[in-house]
This record gives structure tokens, sequence and C-alpha cells, in this order.
């Protein structure tokens, strides 16, 4: 091997714009085009939105203006508006802002002095004004340098600041803001802040119960009695029971949305369990009184410590600053509020009994069941090879690659193989169906040990009891572009929302986007992924391009694949929309006929015959 030399030329000093360009990841997490709710162009979002929600919390401006068009995004709050002598250095000196004076902001989202930095930093244009006292500092910046410094002004404008930024194409590329992630961060929002009202495009968003709204506008299956609310100083929790199976659980610090949870969810979890227990005075298991719980639960701390920049997971231990931990916080209050709300609503408390008890019987029938099911599981996976899989995995905390990995759900033994043998060993493993899986609308938990490929998925995953030891972070279903292939996805997709349903609310569950076509000439190939896509691309390629129609999986080589399911790869995230409620949609289109979905399938299917004629032409 050559002698590599290292001296003090190779030393580097980046300043703050370059080192945030060259590792966006440290500050806002993966990149991605828009597709995904956790991608950057959602967290630059919220990064200027946090400091206007830090302004509310201090009792400061009660309406938040935002608006993106053609992917410029502005922010106008009515706050006190940055001192106008740092406002200059408060977009553009790291470690620079007033989250640090606790005198000036308690309980706040931002603690770091990052945020606007690194929306300046990895925007191509970038702009500040701040309004006060009849006054108005304005400044703007092309990719985090200063390009105008306007002198001070004055202002008849009400106090506040005003933000407007575009992400850098060369960074963000392809991006495009989603409406359903964008309208669930501003939902979250209100719910955390009653009484702030955002107005996003002419569209108004607020919350009048907070917790309760959320449960009720996002609640999976139907609840089995009324929400229990409860509230105190710093903390507010909501949940019920439902019909659904699982546990899905929604939590919050200082107003930030803690995806992945952390000590605070932990903590209520737990508390829940000990305190109903306590209240029937019977050794029931947790399992038993969190099973079909829909909950959610936000605190408020001093300088709360999160796990990375972005802020999805909990790491405080102690509620600063009297340094009670977060454990016992959470537990005092629900062994205080909700044994006396039980004490009050006998009705309710019955209710959850009954529930428990319900799951405990399903549970214990199912525990032979069980046994067997995960014997057939290990044998399976070892000797039918149902299961490629990969070296690190979701669960694996301390691993700086887990959030990559993924699991793609196939469709028989030619797609998985050319994903097989075009797949990064190290984060992506593959799972082969054999055939078409039930419709498991309207069935119970059974049917997922009894039947061998529900069996092996949820083995595979790791999701048997909950979330908490999932394998993969994306779990791609990967089927071919055609009826059968749809009809698979639906298949697979009903089976997540029947019995993981926060499997998808978590944001772990995409589609694979493989191209339709495939133009190409002598000196060029062009994939593409939409019909107007491959117009573009005939019109770009000239005379008599070659146009192949790709249908399944299977006639896409291991060589080409490689450009599908690599760096570039195109996920669709599934979402649920605010209006959105899964035994609604499940019913639509796994149910009984109806006239509406005849016409749905009627309507669908002449799109295709008119996009496969068209092609022909």
């Amino acid at each position: 091997m050559a002698e590599v030399n290292y001296s003090e030329e190779n030393i580097r000093s980046l300043d703050w714009k370059e080192h945030i360009r060259l590792r966006p990841g440290m500050y806002i997490g993966k990149l991605g085009d828009g597709s995904s709710q956790d991608d950057g162009i959602y967290v630059l979002l919220k990064e200027i939105i946090d400091n206007s929600i830090d302004e509310f919390v201090m009792g400061n401006g009660r309406k938040i203006e935002i608006k993106i068009i053609d992917g410029i995004v502005s922010v106008r709050d009515y706050g006190r508006g940055i001192p106008l002598g740092k406002v200059i250095d408060c977009v553009s000196k790291i470690n620079t802002g007033g989250k640090y004076d606790s005198k000036a902001f308690k309980k706040t989202v931002g603690l770091n002095g990052v945020g606007a930095k690194a929306v300046n930093a990895l925007s191509s244009y970038f702009k500040v004004i701040s309004y006060r006292d009849g006054k108005k500092k304005e400044a703007e910046f092309d990719v985090g340098v200063l390009v105008n410094d306007a002198q001070l002004a004055d202002s008849k404008q009400a106090n506040g600041t005003f933000f407007e930024f575009k992400p850098d194409v060369s960074i963000f590329k392809n991006y495009k803001y989603q409406l359903p992630f964008i309208e669930k961060l501003f939902w979250n929002y209100c719910y955390l802040n009653r009484g702030l009202t955002i107005e996003f495009n002419g569209q108004k968003y607020n919350s009048k119960d907070g917790l309760k709204d959320l449960l009720e506008n996002n609640m999976n299956g139907n609840p089995l009695y009324p929400i229990i609310h409860l509230e105190g100083e710093d903390i507010e929790v909501a949940f019920t029971h439902t019909t659904s199976y699982g546990e899905d659980y929604s939590s919050f610090v200082n107003g930030q949305h803690t995806t992945q949870g952390g000590t605070h969810q932990s903590a209520f979890r737990e508390a829940v369990a000990k305190t109903i227990k306590d209240f029937y005075g019977k050794n029931y298991e947790a399992v038993d009184i969190r099973q079909s719980i829909y909950a959610a639960v936000s605190i408020k701390v001093i300088e709360p410590v999160f796990e990375s920049q972005t802020k999805t997971k909990l790491g405080s231990q102690e509620i600063e600053p009297d340094g009670k931990s977060i454990r016992a916080f959470i537990g005092d209050f629900l062994k205080e509020r909700l044994d006396n709300f039980l004490h009050r609503n006998p009705d309710i408390a019955s209710v959850i009994e009954d529930k428990i008890k319900s799951s405990e019987k399903e549970r214990k029938d199912l525990s032979g069941i069980r046994k067997l099911a995960r014997d057939r599981a290990k044998k399976a996976n070892l000797h039918n090879k149902k299961l490629r899989d990969c070296r690190v995995h979701y669960n694996d905390q301390k691993h700086e690659r887990r959030m990559e990995s993924t699991l793609f759900i196939t469709e028989g033994d030619s797609a998985s193989g050319s994903i097989t043998k075009s797949r990064d060993v190290n984060t992506q493993a593959v799972f082969s169906l054999r055939g078409k899986p039930l419709n498991s609308y309207g069935l119970s938990k059974k049917v997922v040990y009894e039947n061998e490929e529900f069996n092996l998925i949820q083995a595979a995953l790791d999701i048997e009891d909950d979330l908490d030891n999932l394998r993969y972070n994306n779990v791609v279903i990967s089927t071919d572009a055609d009826v059968d292939g749809m009809h698979i996805r639906l298949l697979i997709l009903t089976f997540f929302l029947r019995f993981f349903p926060e499997l998808v609310s978590k944001g772990h569950v995409y589609i694979l986007q493989t191209p339709l076509f495939r133009v190409r000439n002598k000196k060029k190939t062009i994939y593409c992924y939409s019909e107007e896509e491959r117009r573009s691309a005939m019109k770009d390629l000239g005379v008599n391009p070659e146009v192949t129609r790709f249908k399944g999986l299977g006639e896409i080589s291991p060589d080409e694949f490689k450009n599908f399911i690599g760096p570039d790869i195109r996920l669709e995230q599934v979402t649920l929309s605010h209006e959105s409620k899964i035994e609604e949609i499940l019913e639509f289109y796994m149910g009984k006929n109806t006239p509406d979905r005849q016409e749905f399938i009627i309507e669908n299917l002449k799109i295709e015959k008119d996009l496969v004629e068209e092609v022909k032409i």
C-alpha cells in the first residue's frame, strides 16, 4: 500500500456554514426529497417554526403565518422579535441565541443555537426580518453568505420575526413539500399549544382541547370508552382503549414531537400499567393492560436532553431544577390523578377491566399457538431462506447506520432474487412472499400465528408484542406494478393496519417506487417513474427511442436494480391524513363490495388501460 502523506496541510478548519453543508446529517438527519415525514426539508421548516412556538410559550404572539409557494417557505410570527443588533448573529453564528438565558426562554424546544443557522446554510436563499418597537432589521443570505445587510429602518409592522428561505436544490434534489406531512406538523403544534393559531396558505389550524383533540382526530379503531384527559403543571396525558391491536403512543417534550419516544414515553407506559394494576388490586400483566391502548403524553422540562439534534427521542432522566426523575414525576401524577378518575368513574373503570380480561384471555388462548408459530418461524428462516437478513438492525441502538436498516417485502422468487443480488448486505434485508397473503380484514390475531406468511413477517420484524424490538427502520413493500402486485400490496397493508397500526402511524412503512418505463436509444437510457417522465424522456431522446413497459420486478435485471435501491432509491411513505380512519379505509378497500368501490375500481382500471394503449401507440 502506498504511503499517505499526513501533515499540517491535511488539517482543515471549516467555518460554520461549510461544516453544516459538509455534514448536514448531523444537524437535520437524513436529506430526502420530501417523500418521508422525517426528510430534511421538514426539519428545516420545523426549526424555524420552533422559534415562533418558543415565543408563544413565553406568552408572546398567538398567531403564526406560514406560506409555501413553489418550494419557497415563509414564516411570520408576532412574538417579541429578535433584538435588532443581534439579528445577523442569531442566524449565522453557531452557539448564538437567546435560549442560553433561562430568564428569556424557559422550557423551550430550541436549546443549542443551531436551528436557524442550519436552515440558512442549507438554503440557496434565506431572508430574516425582525420587527421590534417601531423599527426593523433585515438581512439576506445566499447559501449562508451574507449578501444584504440592510440599515435599521422605521416600521409600522407589529413586533415579531419574518423568515423566508428556499432549500438548496443541490442538497435536497427534486424536493417537494407534501401536504399530509405539513398538516400533521401544524396540528401537533396546535394540540400542544392551545390558543395558538397557525395560518397556512389561507387554512387555519387550532385546537381547543389539546391532546384530547389529537386522539379524537387520529385514533385507530373505535374507542371503548370516552377519552381520559388529565392535566397538571408541566404535564398533560390522554388515552383510551380501542378496538385495534397493539399500542400506539404520541409523546411530546416542550411541544416537540418525540417520534422515537424516550424516557417520558417509557415512564408513561410503566405508570399507566402500575396505576391500573394497583387500582384493581390484581396482578394483571402489563401487556394485557396496555393492549389496544391509544395514548398521548406531553411534558415540559427546563433544558431537555435529546439524543440527537433532530430531537426525536428524549434522553433526560430528571426534571430540572428540583432533580426529580421523569419516571417519578409521571408516576406520581398518574398515581394520584388517574386513580382519582377511576374511582369517580366506575363505569369507565369497569370497561377497562373487561378489556384487560379480554386481552388476557386472548393471550392465554394463543400461548400454545404462539410457541408453535415461533418454532415454525425459526425453522422456515433457517431452511427455506424466506428471509435474507442484513447485518445492521434498527434495534441496535448504538449502531450509526441503524436508521438505514431496511426490509424489502417482495413477491415471488424472481423479484426477491433481483433485489437480493443488488442490495447492500449491511443494511438491506429481503423477505420473499409465497403467493397472495390472506385478506385479514375483520379477523382476530389468531390468524397471525396460524397463517404461515403473516407469522413469518411478524417474526422477521420481531414485533410480536410491541415495536420496541423492531429490527428494521424501513419496511418497504416491493410488489409489481400490475393488478396482482397492487392487490398484494393492499393485502400486506391490511395486515399491518389491522394488527400493527403503530408500524404505519410511526412512519416505518413505505412503497418501493420502481420505474414504469425504460426509454433508450444507442447512446442513452432513461428510467421513468411516471407518464410525464416518459413523455419528457421520449422528447429528450428524439426519434423512435425504444420504450419498455416494466410490469414485474423480475423483469428488471440485478444490474439495473442497483440504480433503484441505492442512494437514489424512491420510497413513498404510507401515511394517514388527518381525516383518515383506519377502520373506514379497510372497510372501503377490503370489506364487502359496494357501489362506491366498484366505481373506484372501474375508474382506475380505465386509467391503466388508457396508459397501456398510449404506450403501444
